[in-house]
């Protein structure tokens, strides 16, 4: 079993010595920052790749260190270091001071210690111990591989990744916290060939805080849903291009919301002037079916956490209500700046990234609808069963890659298409989101941004669109 250990001070990690911390903040707003923070982090990761019939990589990975971001007025300044000792926790915060070239040695308040500890460790220090061995993942990989390995398909890969994350979260507010995270994910990908006909297939699933789930993941289902999508796509003819209306199937179709309209509700985005959803807080921006909601509670989900990377706990954010903004997503920086009040969205990748505004589990409330009332509704549209790979601009604007496609007629599914790619701009596709299915699923995945790539969860139920641009030929 793979483990590490932090030592600094003769202390180990998940016993941190208080007395140290409270020193290196109290020296940081004696140097005249209004707010000093330190994110502490030990993390254990592996990733396990096998191609065909053999494990062809296997690459663990271990960090520990230290981030330091102070604040004065409304200006932060951010310093990582792997030097754990008072001298480089105290050096890290006279460089984090330098940056900002503090001349005002006065501060609003002192530093009166930290407040009690929270502790979100208590059930989760077996989790190290308790997750599969290099062995047993490699097994079921290869077991999964070859289970996808049937008529026409010429590459098969499967892969698994897992981040042991242990952290203590100290602030000059008296935030003083520590917690244990655990995140699995597991996917599978194909491609199909025949003659000039090629398609390909992927899958992935994953889940937070769960160290048994890998051994219960069922593999042969898996492989099975990936191969029928790889199947009904070889043959496809290709989409025509036009506007049309289009059903998004639920689960991984609310990578879309995700990318097109969830980052333009981050502080961040406020900060920087890139979203024009900046002064329409109570104002309608999307059609009334459609109610958005962003959340780090829902257990077992991939965006889950206990408490966020500036350690507050998460809370459930309804961000569009009936078609109506509510609320944005903040961090600590985000509601210095703008105003608007944390929601426990504060997230980084690791100790060397300040934390930033970001979602969590992020998906699209189920409606009334089912999935066959949104396809009859249309006569000439397309289904889009699974999406692929996309890019979104700084503003809303997106293109996706549809994966898995079908034609509807009449309302009825017909035959499947390939090369469609949905283009369009969030403020003007959301207010067309007429109808939302009853059956919400959500998925996980990864996100990159400002402060690195964190564990997400995307969801919707079948929604349907009733006009957007399809890329085709």
């Amino acid at each position: 079993m793979l483990s590490s250990k932090i030592k600094y001070c003769d202390v180990e990690f998940g016993k941190c010595n208080k007395e140290l911390l409270e020193e290196v903040i109290s020296y940081g707003i004696s140097l005249g920052a209004d707010f000093v923070e330190i994110f502490l982090e030990n993390s254990d990761n592996s990733t396990i790749l096998a191609e065909e019939d053999c494990i062809t990589s296997v690459s663990p990975s271990f960090g520990k260190g230290a981030g330091i971001r102070i604040f004065k007025d409304k200006r932060d300044g951010f310093v990582s270091t792997n030097d754990l000792t008072k001298k480089g926790l105290m050096g890290s915060v006279s460089q984090a001071i330098e940056m900002l070239d503090i001349s005002d040695k006065k501060n609003k308040e002192l530093f009166r210690g930290f407040n009690e500890l929270k502790d979100y460790t208590a059930s989760k220090k077996t989790w190290i111990d308790e997750i599969p061995t290099i062995n047993e993942i490699s097994e079921k990989l290869i077991q999964s591989t070859n289970s996808l390995k049937k008529n026409k398909i010429i590459v098969r890969k499967g892969s698994y990744s897992r981040n042991w994350q242990e952290v203590i979260i100290a602030s000059s507010d008296g935030t003083y916290a520590t917690d244990i995270r655990l995140h699995q994910t597991v996917g599978l990908n194909v491609i199909a060939s025949d003659a000039q006909y090629r398609s390909n297939g992927s899958r992935r699933f994953g889940s937070s805080g769960m160290p048994n789930e890998f051994r219960l993941w069922n593999h042969e289902k898996a492989a099975n849903e990936v191969y029928e999508s790889s199947m009904n796509m070889l043959y496809a003819d290709y989409v025509e291009a036009g506007q049309m209306p289009v059903v998004l199937a639920n689960k991984f179709g609310g990578v879309i919301f995700h990318e097109a309209c969830g980052h333009l509700l981050e502080t961040t985005q406020i900060e920087r002037g890139t979203t024009p959803f900046k002064d329409k807080l109570n104002q309608k921006i999307a059609h009334e079916s459609l109610t958005a909601i962003d959340e780090g509670i829902s257990a077992g989900s991939f965006g889950s956490l206990s408490v966020d990377d500036e350690g507050m706990e998460p809370e459930k954010s309804i961000l569009i209500k009936d078609g109506v903004l509510k609320k944005f997503i903040s961090d600590r920086a985000g509601e210095l700046r703008t105003g608007h009040k944390r929601t426990g969205s504060g997230r980084r990748q690791n100790y060397s990234f300040a934390a930033a505004s970001r979602m969590r589990n992020t998906f699209i409330a189920k409606g009334e609808y089912s999935k066959e009332e949104l396809i009859n509704s249309i006569s000439d549209g397309l289904y889009c069963k699974s999406m692929g790979g996309g890019s979104v601009g700084a503003t809303g604007q997106f293109n996706f890659a549809v994966e898995e496609g079908y034609l509807i007629k009449n309302g009825k599914l017909t035959k499947p298409v390939k090369g469609a790619t949905l283009i369009g701009d969030a403020k003007e596709v959301m207010p067309k989101i007429s109808m939302c299915g009853n059956d919400l699923e959500l998925a996980p995945g990864f996100c990159g941004s400002i402060s690195g790539s964190v564990n997400v969860t995307v969801g919707q139920p079948h929604i349907k669109v009733d006009s957007i641009t399809v890329g085709g030929r």
